[in-house]
């Protein structure tokens, strides 16, 4: 027996769906079972070169020192810009702009500013749920604001937020596009969250690491442009893994007022000094540069959602949710009188393909399965493949045991 005794609060802490299923996924594959994965969200497009070539430039360059804490200054002024191109938000980058190691931990100081122990955070059900993690980690208990599902989308209402609010300030969390459901937080619907966030004076976070990747001329709007007074209570957190595709590179950045910005650097000095310098000025080239390659990606993942969508459509008991944004489509699964997680393991075991249960998400996403369309290709149409196979096999009556 071990000498450790270790700290209550880890645990509270689980590993995400994602690193759950991988474990699973390196058995089988360890024991000689092929497989193809349609459950990550990392994009197969290649970072664009001229971002490469910015960072190659700044390692020649002798850019390899500590980076100022806050970010490098020409970052922070190239997201300072960015919010006012894409959002009309002013925000001043030495008081109100923090760059930080990727969106996770953007939303880790921002969820340590302002979490009170045993304090409420309220998430929309479902919902990503590496999230759920860093709200135990810092003494807080989720308080979740249930989704209904309308006319083939997830849709939140003032409603569900006025049932699930219990003390104030209690900080909501939100995502949109929206992590794992694909909608696209409308103005209206915004204006709406951030009404019931004002009159309970709650702070929000909002997490938009997949803005670039909305669909059918759709336009994303933060919930800090729907007003002056929704600025004053908001903290973007956002990154450019997804956006540029650059996920390994680990830069992402935050805005907000002043005062939260300053308690958020002041929790994330505890745990990281920023990304590095050369990754810095790479990223401020991919803001500052022309961003022909946003629409060309937006486009491909468009044409790989419609896609799916198109293959799995007439399976008895199964129908595909059209996405607004992201890049997963969730599958309606309910038809086939079965547990999603259930679901998920017979299609890994008998049809060879990854997807994620949509209970992983919480209790709202039941029923459904997440499958990503990160990857294309030759990958994407093998595993819409297996994935028709076996929804098809388990519409026809095969048993769950049978895998």
């Amino acid at each position: 027996m071990g000498c450790w005794s270790l700290a209550d609060r880890v645990s509270g802490l689980r590993p995400t769906a994602v690193n759950r299923i991988l474990q699973q996924v390196r058995q089988l594959e360890g024991e000689g079972r092929s497989l193809v994965s349609l459950m990550r969200g990392q994009p197969d497009t290649p970072t664009p070169t001229h971002i490469v070539e910015a960072a190659i430039r700044a390692l020649r360059q002798g850019r390899t020192g500590y980076p100022d804490n806050r970010g490098e200054p020409d970052l922070r002024r190239a997201v300072a810009e960015k919010l006012r191109r894409d959002q009309g938000l002013a925000y001043d980058p030495d008081r109100e702009i923090l760059i930080t190691d990727g969106a996770t931990l953007g939303v880790c100081a921002a969820l340590g500013a302002l979490v009170q122990p045993r304090g409420d955070v309220m998430l929309p059900d479902p919902i990503y749920d590496a999230y759920a993690a860093p709200i135990a980690l810092w003494g807080g208990q989720v308080a979740p604001v249930p989704a209904r599902v309308r006319a083939g989308r997830f849709t939140l209402d003032r409603r569900g937020f006025e049932d699930s609010w219990r003390t104030s300030p209690a900080p909501i969390l939100v995502n949109t596009p929206w992590n794992p459901v694909g909608t696209v937080l409308s103005r209206e619907e915004l204006v709406d969250l951030m009404g019931f966030a004002a009159e309970h004076d709650c702070p929000v976070i909002s997490d938009e690491i997949y803005e670039s990747l909305v669909y059918d001329g759709r336009r994303h709007v933060s919930p800090a442009a729907v007003s002056a007074v929704a600025r004053e209570r908001t903290i973007v957190v956002n990154s450019l893994s997804k956006t540029y595709a650059m996920t390994g590179w680990r830069v992402g950045y935050c805005a907000g007022p002043e005062e939260i910005i300053r308690a958020m650097l002041l929790v994330l000095q505890q745990s990281s000094r920023g990304p590095a310098t050369f990754v810095q000025d790479a990223a401020a080239c991919a803001l500052n540069s022309e961003q022909d390659c946003l629409r060309r990606m937006a486009a491909e993942y468009q044409a790989r959602r419609d896609r799916v969508v198109e293959r799995l459509r007439g399976i008895p008991g199964v129908e595909p949710m059209v996405p607004e944004g992201g890049l997963f489509v969730m599958v309606d699964i309910r038809g086939l009188g079965k547990s999603s997680e259930e679901v998920c393991h017979f299609l890994m075991r008998a049809a060879g393909v990854v997807v994620l249960h949509g209970a992983a998400y919480g209790p709202g996403g039941e029923g459904t399965l997440r499958v990503s369309f990160a990857a294309g290709g030759e990958t994407l149409e093998r595993g819409l493949d297996r994935l028709r196979e076996g929804l098809t096999r388990l519409a026809n009556g095969a048993r769950l045991q049978s895998s």
